[in-house]
């Protein structure tokens, strides 16, 4: 193909070979104006795209030409007339004014003097709401001692123990397991820790049944009980009227 223009040497070739523009719309079935378009590289009357490069290669077998010769022809002059979209100008975010900065950092201030000032109040008010209450309570407090009599500090007298009723005391100087029955009713029957103290009554008798006798301690009306056994080893004992007899000053002995 001789040099020149795309539009120029198509033109030049189809003229050279004296082929109308009638005869190459017939034979390549391209539109007589997408011809003259090519011809006159006018761009925008084409379709573009896969079209323009379907008909350059019917027009190139008919003419008997290089159909990847004239396409590189067709590249280049379609490359030379492009145009190209200005790009847009990036659009930065604006940063906020300066004026709006400060309004916003004297808002916080404003509202943190506020928040202060509250629990500041709400403080006080709480304080003198004690106050008052105290003052309340002391009044009050007052006033019923001056209108109650002063109770009778004389401790009334204890009710002697029935001489036919039975009184156990019960202590314990470290842990064991205890069962006390009381006239054949079960009073205690629990683990008892050291230092522990109890008190049970019964008209007959008592039986007492501890794991470790030398870790309780008993009184039967007042009177120490002997060793319910050997220490470590399980003992049972029956407490009733006849275990108690009268000692020469009166005092009940087991």
């Amino acid at each position: 193909m001789a040099k020149g223009t795309f539009g120029e040497l198509l033109k030049r070739e189809r003229e050279l070979r004296e082929v109308s523009l009638n005869e190459l719309t017939v034979k390549t079935r391209v539109p007589p104006k997408f011809l003259e378009a090519l011809e006159n590289e006018e761009w925008s009357k084409l379709p573009g795209g896969v079209f323009n490069r379907g008909f350059l290669r019917a027009i190139a077998r008919y003419l008997g030409l290089s159909e990847e010769h004239l396409l590189a022809e067709y590249d280049m002059a379609h490359r030379d007339h492009e145009v190209i979209p200005p790009q847009a100008p990036p659009n930065p975010i604006p940063s906020p004014p300066k004026w709006l900065i400060a309004l916003g950092f004297l808002l916080i201030l404003l509202a943190f003097a506020g928040a202060v000032a509250g629990g500041v109040y709400g403080w006080r008010r709480y304080a003198a709401y004690r106050a008052a209450k105290r003052a309340l309570a002391a009044s009050l407090h007052s006033q019923s001692s001056a209108a109650t009599p002063l109770p009778n500090l004389i401790p009334e007298p204890v009710a002697p123990t029935p001489s036919n009723s039975l009184d156990l005391a019960l202590s314990t100087s470290s842990g064991t397991h205890v069962r006390v029955v009381a006239d054949g009713k079960v009073v205690l029957d629990e683990a008892m820790a050291a230092g522990t103290d109890r008190h049970f009554s019964a008209e007959h008798e008592f039986e007492v049944t501890v794991t470790d006798p030398g870790a309780v301690l008993l009184e039967l009306n007042g009177q120490p009980i002997t060793s319910l056994g050997t220490p470590g080893t399980s003992g049972t004992i029956v407490l009733s009227q006849r275990d108690l007899r009268q000692t020469r000053g009166g005092n009940a002995q087991p």
